[in-house]
């Protein structure tokens, strides 16, 4: 069925875009017991495969039910744009355990007999230590699944916020929608979100919307966050078909022969706006060789550059997406 989000002109007003490590945590933990999930992200599943397999990870999937409610605390929406896992895991730990019981009541219903089981039980009897448990858990799988790669990741989140921050000032609330996901519809107060799971109607009352791009969500679109949290929606990022592709992999030999191979790598690396020292990490290469790279190419009008928060991130203007793509 599809979800629908109601806003009044307050809420257009505090819309807002968070890039968040626990939602990549959280939805890699997901992937891996998704199949349909797994297109993009085999060289990652190749890479995680044997540490994945010595986590426990049944208390985090019996509270992810396909459709239905899944537990808001575990996941609650950032605070600011750019929160660190370590803020987003002590606001995890600090849930009221009675708060978590309820959510926890939720998730459990909507899969049959996860109530009854062992680890259901378990989970209610005691939701102090459920919390502990549970914050543990996301803990160790963020430190297996996503911290090695986040720099990668990052880096495609940031540029996916930064596209879209462009989107919304450009064409407004409507214009930005489209561009996020098909299944997203919007008629002027109403955001229409299909084939969600969550809730199947909320109305925002003020408290706005918070967006957050996710590598490991697609190819879904996930809606909710009940009170005390703000509502928020997670979308697939852009970019994610050559995000585990390494840079030599997708460079031209003509290329590399006119500009280098170092080089032709960097302009061809440049997929979506990334920043030097994400770029450096993801080519292996030192990030002053990168800045000289970066610098070069963009006195060629190959790139350009733009400031977002803390760093500078770089794009290919036409001239570059045009070289970058010859055979």
């Amino acid at each position: 069925m599809p979800f629908q989000l109601h806003f009044d002109e307050s809420d257009l007003l505090r819309c807002r875009f968070a890039l968040s490590p626990l939602v990549e945590t959280q939805e890699a933990v997901r992937t891996l017991a998704r199949r349909h999930r797994h297109g993009y992200h085999l060289p990652w599943l190749r890479r995680i495969s044997a540490a994945a397999a010595a986590l426990d990870l049944e208390p985090l999937w019996l509270l992810m039910p396909d459709g239905g409610h899944n537990p808001d605390f575990i996941c609650p929406p950032p605070i600011g744009p750019l929160a660190t896992f370590e803020e987003e895991i002590a606001s995890v730990r600090a849930v009221d355990p009675e708060v978590a019981r309820a959510d926890m009541e939720l998730a459990l219903a909507g899969r049959p007999g996860a109530r009854e089981s062992v680890t259901g039980r378990r989970l209610l009897a005691d939701p102090a230590r459920a919390v502990r448990e549970i914050a543990d858990l996301l803990e160790r799988a963020w430190q297996v699944l996503i911290e090695p790669y986040w720099p990668r990741l990052r880096a495609l989140l940031e540029a996916d916020i930064a596209y879209h921050s462009r989107k919304l000032a450009d064409g407004g609330l409507a214009g930005l929608l489209g561009e996020v996901s098909t299944q997203l519809s919007w008629n002027g107060a109403t955001l229409t979100v299909q084939g969600t799971r969550g809730d199947h109607e909320q109305v925002l009352g003020g408290q706005g919307l918070v967006l957050m791009p996710s590598v490991f969500v697609w190819p879904e679109v996930v809606g909710g966050h009940r009170e005390p949290w703000q509502p928020g929606l997670i979308y697939p990022a852009r970019g994610i078909g050559g995000l585990w592709s390494e840079a030599g992999e997708r460079t031209p030999e003509t290329l590399a022969r006119l500009l280098g191979r170092v080089r032709a790598d960097v302009l061809c690396a440049l997929d979506e706006p990334v920043g030097t020292s994400a770029l450096a990490h993801r080519l292996g290469l030192a990030p002053s060789s990168v800045s000289a790279h970066l610098s070069v190419l963009r006195g060629a009008g190959l790139l350009t550059s733009r400031r977002y928060g803390h760093q500078v991130l770089y794009e290919r203007t036409p001239l570059g997406i045009a070289l970058a793509a010859a055979t």
